[in-house]
């Protein structure tokens, strides 16, 4: 159940007046997450794990991977009791805690067990973490939401009876919202003050030197405070705890205080004067760090930085990071070493520059492209300075990854060979090693046989050095190219690598190896296969936390089902990717979704497609990968050609993707070519291309048709048969546009029919078509002609010269429209449509 709404509207009221009234009969566990500057690591599941214990303490208190939590969560919930599981303020989570979350909404049906999620929707930007697991959600049919609605004017005039205030300016000031009515009436003044903050402060002003201590003190402690705390940092004010919980703006649950909403604690800690406030956090960093125990790193490092000491901060900060990016938090780990870096601007260079490469680290991983590579630049002139070599080195080397990341090749390549010769004049290592297979990578965007050159080094120097991690990265290079080029050790050495990632708990390695069995299958066309990589891959990356390349896999499946003429579910799919949050500058899978949508758009004559072109072409416009300028360059040469433009506005579409070496890339550049030959263009030597496109531009149509349809790719197969000429094969290109229903190609086609002296050319859907009761295409129509007389499919495929599988789909389609499950039941329909006169 997600409950958003406003500060103030009363989401914890409403929680917990449902929370009370269970009587006993379920169990209730709650938990919050805290507004600290950068969130605690698995804040809310710490709250958990006091309650449920065992497995999910220890995993915990350890730092687990998500994946973990979640499982244990589960079973520490699993149990004939049901369960009610509040965590509330989920915009404060920290990325750990949100994966978990986004975890258990997926596995949680095997347990009798309610989460409720609580979050201010009025604070939620585009690039907000949250927005990602309330999109994985909004698909999830166990998931409802209630959305709270302020105070009605006849509820606030019933609250300020007695009052001595206006009800309507009252309702007009707070809108309604519940809390701000609340401590206007309590501020007791009979007057409406301009802002919540004078209502808030005019309450507080009532309460005695002592009570205002306390309050000061649970002020600057976010979420709540131990009693403890407040009692050793106000030892004076014996009573003032009292009088705080009496007064109502503070409330009290076991050892533990806390305001009765986050607001008023916010109002109160912005009214210190800046000493009182930095001197209350020297002393809570104080308190908490003497206390025995494991202690809480980033309540440490909050209060370091609201105490302004670098000292702590340095002590903490780092350590809070260490801890969350072992749990997957990466995003609060990159935060929290630069916020590391910025109180040691007085560090040594030796000191600094470890903080640098961990900040660069994260950055990688989060999308923080700038902030990684002007931290691994600052690290790479500490070590020259220095004349470390293998320093200079390894920064060098996540400094290639960084740009290669960016899109940036030559630069990415320049750097990376520079590491390599620096790293060979010392003895050879494990870095060398990963090197080597970091430049492999890099060539294998662009030239197959210096990849190869470079990842068969990197597997024989991390055997010889016993480097798992640059074996695995190689292997994956290496088997990715042989598999893309046919060879049969290819695939091989892309499970091998996956295997060995597996074995050594290298979840990304994982992720790397599926994405690349995704890529290859996926170019090559082959949709059985890619599906199946696909599938896994996604499931892997979706449990391990991999954003990024769960996001190039869910646009890869988006590609999948625009071959294969599922339009709907190929925009769908593509509008789910481009919902999401993209750091700026070029990325793979926002490139590919935009192209997809695009496509669908401009194939159904839709409105919105040139947009979508124009913002995919000013993406890859900083980047030399030879793949996505092919991508673009090819859908918008599509769209070209759908609008009836010359050969010369289809040239001008292709020429920036064609002046790019196209070298090793065969599908994506013969997928230009044809268009360019299409239009009568230079195409380029046709031993280059991959077999489709060589047929087609060699003459071979009905071989390259055939080819596409065998693998259910009916409209490129129309595409091929509408660019040969012949009269016969432009009729069922048209036949097979008409079925997908692709009006500008159909009005492309039949301009060309008429311009060969056919007169008779259908416009619009056959008659046959529009006027079949049951929605049948003519060709579906004629398959269930030869099905009601027994024919088998492949039997039909060869009366009607398509393939077997072509026909599969057809059956596929004519069943659901039918509304049977089987062959003999369509027969049998039929023929009772036929005795009634609809058929």
């Amino acid at each position: 159940m997600l409950l958003p709404g406003e500060a103030g509207i009363g989401k914890t009221a409403l929680l917990r007046q449902f929370c009370g009234g269970l009587a006993g009969s379920v169990r209730v566990l709650w938990a919050v997450c805290d507004p600290l500057f950068t969130p605690r690591t698995l804040g809310p599941l710490l709250d958990l794990a006091e309650a449920i214990g065992g497995e999910l303490a220890t995993l915990v208190s350890a730092g687990a991977r998500p994946h973990d939590v979640a499982a244990a969560v589960l079973r520490g919930l699993g149990s004939d009791r049901p369960a009610v599981v509040v965590v509330e303020d989920v915009h404060w989570a920290d990325e750990a805690t949100l994966d978990v979350l986004r975890l258990l909404s997926r596995r949680a049906e095997a347990v009798a067990v309610l989460f409720v999620l609580s979050y201010r929707d009025d604070q939620l930007d585009r690039s907000h973490p949250l927005r990602v697991v309330l999109g994985d959600l909004a698909g999830n049919g166990q998931v409802s939401r209630v959305q709270l609605a302020g105070l009605s004017s006849a509820s606030v005039a019933e609250l300020a009876v007695l009052a001595g205030v206006d009800p309507a300016e009252l309702h007009k000031r707070t809108g309604g919202n519940p809390f701000f009515v609340t401590e206007v009436l309590a501020a007791g003044t009979g007057r409406i003050p301009g802002t919540v903050r004078d209502a808030v402060l005019a309450r507080a002003a009532r309460l005695s030197p002592h009570a205002l201590e306390v309050l000061d003190v649970t002020a600057v402690v976010p979420g709540r405070a131990e009693v403890w705390l407040a009692e050793a940092l106000a030892p004076a004010a014996a009573g003032g705890l009292d009088e705080c919980l009496a007064s109502g703006m503070l409330v009290a649950q076991d050892d533990w205080l806390a305001f009765r909403h986050e607001i008023a604690r916010q109002v109160i800690e912005e009214s210190l004067p800046p000493g009182r406030r930095a001197a209350l956090h020297r002393g809570v960093l104080a308190a908490l760090a003497e206390r025995a125990g494991e202690p809480d790193l980033a309540r440490l490092a909050h209060h370091a930085e609201g105490a302004s000491d670098s000292d702590a901060m340095l002590r903490y900060v780092p350590a809070a990071a260490e801890r969350a990016a072992a749990s997957g938090a990466h995003r609060e780990a990159a935060r929290l070493y630069a916020r590391a870096l910025r109180a040691g601007n007085r560090l040594a260079p030796a000191e600094r520059v470890g903080l640098l490469e961990a900040l660069a680290g994260e950055g990688y991983v989060t999308g923080r492209g700038q902030e990684a590579t002007a931290a691994l630049q600052e690290a790479l002139a500490i070590y020259r300075t220095g004349a470390d070599l293998a320093g200079q080195g390894r920064v060098l080397r996540q400094l290639g990854k960084q740009l290669g990341l960016d899109g940036r090749l030559e630069e990415s390549r320049a750097v990376l060979q520079e590491a390599v010769a620096l790293l060979e004049q010392a003895p050879l290592g494990a870095e060398l090693a990963l090197t080597y297979a970091t430049l492999a990578t890099n060539y294998a965007l662009s030239d197959d046989a210096e990849a190869m050159r470079w990842g068969r080094k990197g597997i024989a120097l991390a055997e010889e050095t016993g480097c798992t991690d640059a074996l695995i990265y190689a292997l994956n290079t290496v088997g990715t190219i042989e598999l893309r080029q046919g060879a049969p050790g290819g695939l091989t050495k892309l499970e091998h690598s996956r295997d060995l990632a597996e074995q050594c708990g290298d979840e990304v390695g994982v992720g790397r190896a599926y994405l690349h069995l995704g890529l290859v299958f996926s170019a090559r066309r082959d949709w059985v296969l890619a599906d199946r990589y696909l599938g896994l891959g996604t499931a892997h990356c979706r449990d391990h936390g991999l954003e990024p390349w769960l996001r190039w896999l869910t646009a890869m499946r988006a590609e999948a089902e625009l071959a294969r003429g599922r339009w709907n579910d190929a925009a769908d799919i593509a509008a789910d990717v481009l919902a999401s949050t993209f750091p700026d500058g070029f990325n793979h899978a926002r490139c590919t979704a935009l192209v997809v949508l695009a496509r669908v758009r401009a194939r159904r004559g839709e409105v919105g497609y040139r947009p979508i072109l124009d913002e995919a072409a000013q993406m890859v416009k900083s980047v030399t990968i030879p793949q996505a300028h092919s991508l673009v360059g090819a859908a918008r040469a599509e769209a070209a050609w759908l609008e009836g433009a010359l050969p010369e506005a289809i040239g001008a579409e292709t020429e920036r993707a064609w002046m790019l070496e196209l070298e090793g890339v065969p599908f994506f550049g013969g997928e230009l070519a044809c268009w360019r030959w299409r239009a009568g263009l230079a195409s380029g030597d046709p031993g280059r291309l991959a077999e489709p496109y060589l047929l087609e531009v060699t003459g071979d149509a009905e071989r390259a048709a055939r080819w596409w349809l065998d693998r259910e790719c009916r409209y490129e197969a129309a595409l091929v048969l509408a660019s040969s000429g012949n009269v016969q094969a432009l009729h069922r290109a048209l036949d097979l546009l008409r079925e997908l229903g692709t009006l500008p190609a159909v009005a492309v086609v039949a301009k060309r029919l008429r311009a060969l002296g056919e007169q008779r050319v259908p416009r619009g859907p056959r008659p046959g078509t529009s006027a079949n009761s049951l929605g049948l295409t003519q060709r579906e129509a004629d398959v269930l002609e030869l099905l009601t007389t027994g024919l088998s499919n492949a039997e039909i495929a060869t009366r009607l010269v398509v393939s077997v599988r072509t026909i599969d789909h057809h059956v596929s389609a004519i069943l659901r429209k039918l509304g049977v499950r089987s062959r003999s039941a369509a027969i049998a329909e039929t023929a009772r449509l036929r005795r009634v006169g609809l058929l």
